[in-house]
């Protein structure tokens, strides 16, 4: 009960049901949160194989439901092997290193494509801008300062291993430099 407070103070209060309900209700939280990050996780490699980014392996799509079933099906893997082998609070770290991040990033992206190509479509509209981004950009960097320097440091290995994938393969796969030698 060290990491799960909740549970200790139903189950010191004699409420073991209610603590089973709880304990039930995180199980089936943490899988629809992962279910929902794996089905990302496909959806974003697929486009990225489409634009020559990650190879074509991930962009195949199932003839019978429309859907990237080998980046599905690889990426499932990779989670069910790391679940069963690394540390859960590793990877939960690493989880919310690499989330906080995408949110920073994407936030810095609204604010720059706003500022230097303001006349271009968008296909939704993001409200408040500048200050919902701002916002945004702060409460991910500061919750990213609180994570451990060994997070940090797992955090750094990986995104040398993706800026190895990217510089390595999509640089020169990629279907904008095919555009350009046009």
């Amino acid at each position: 009960y060290l990491n799960a407070p909740i549970l200790a103070v139903l189950a010191k209060t004699g409420q073991t049901w209610l603590s089973i309900i709880v304990s039930i209700g995180a199980i089936l939280g943490m899988t629809t949160v992962i279910l929902v990050q794996l089905y990302g996780q496909s959806r974003i490699s697929y486009s990225m194989s489409r634009d020559g980014l990650f190879p074509q392996f991930f962009g195949q799509v199932d003839k019978r439901h429309q859907t990237p079933f080998k980046g599905t099906w690889f990426f499932g893997i990779i989670t069910a092997l790391a679940g069963g082998f690394v540390n859960l609070n590793i990877l939960s770290e690493l989880v919310n290193i690499g989330t906080l991040t995408a949110f920073i990033l994407v936030s810095a992206g609204v604010l720059l494509m706003r500022h230097t190509h303001p006349e271009i479509h968008r296909g939704f509209r993001a409200p408040g801008v500048p200050i919902t981004p701002i916002i945004a950009i702060i409460f991910c960097i500061t919750l990213v300062a609180g994570l451990n320097w060994e997070t940090w440091l797992r955090f750094v290995i990986w995104l040398v291993i993706g800026m190895a994938i990217y510089f390595g393969y999509g640089r020169r796969h990629a279907t904008i430099n095919n555009k350009k030698g046009e």
